[in-house]
């Protein structure tokens, strides 16, 4: 059998560049022939596409959070039943840019619903499944929200506010002070490429990767 892969999620406030940092991530560990996923959440099925569909569009209250909160972990649960782990263990690694923390900040921290509601919930739907690691790309609000408006229009979390996405920047660096030894902070300012050497370093450092990916 296979050793199993690895696990590594992005997560962040809106703008932050995750998404392109997921396949500059994905680009290095090929180079060093690592076979990789890329997925992101929600999504990553064609159920749980759907329910993205559902959750990002409309209005900034079309649902309250304890509603938002159960389609994430909808959609999750058949991500990971379907996706992550079938290739984990074939091998592969993840990369999935959202997972967990991005319910547990906007959901439990940022909308209210509460961090121990949520915790329940991720135990009840993933029986304790984590990331191996998680790359937590940090900026200061009024740049995230700058890039995020540059690439085009805004979906209905971009529309919440500035002071909710202040109070989601808090959450995850609350998220990543409780649980150190898993997610890592990074620098997400300076330019793509400054960003994917962080990256790199940091997966570098956590599995001690050989070859060109070093």
């Amino acid at each position: 059998m296979a050793p199993r892969g690895r696990f590594i999620t992005f997560e962040g406030g809106e703008g932050t560049g995750k998404t392109t940092q997921v396949g500059r991530l994905a680009e290095c560990l090929s180079q060093s022939g690592i076979e990789c996923v890329v997925t992101r959440e929600p999504g990553g099925t064609d159920g749980a596409q759907a329910i993205r569909e559902l959750v990002v569009s409309g209005a900034g209250d079309r649902w309250g959070p304890v509603s938002e909160a159960l389609l994430m972990y909808a959609a999750r649960r058949d991500h990971v039943d379907r996706v992550i782990k079938p290739s984990l263990a074939s091998g592969k690694w993840v990369l999935c840019d959202r997972f967990s923390d991005s319910t547990l900040a906007y959901q439990g921290y940022a909308r209210g619903l509460g961090a121990d509601w949520v915790r329940e919930l991720d135990r009840l739907s993933l029986n304790g499944f984590k990331p191996d690691l998680t790359l937590l790309l940090d900026l200061p609000v009024s740049e995230g929200l700058s890039r995020a408006s540059a690439r085009g229009g805004p979906d209905r979390f971009e529309l919440l506010g500035h002071e909710f996405h202040e109070d989601l920047r808090r959450a995850f660096l609350d998220i990543a002070a409780m649980e150190p030894d898993r997610v890592v902070i990074l620098s997400a300012e300076g330019s793509v490429d400054a960003v994917a050497e962080r990256v790199k370093d940091a997966v570098q450092s956590r599995f001690a990767l050989t070859g060109p990916a070093k």
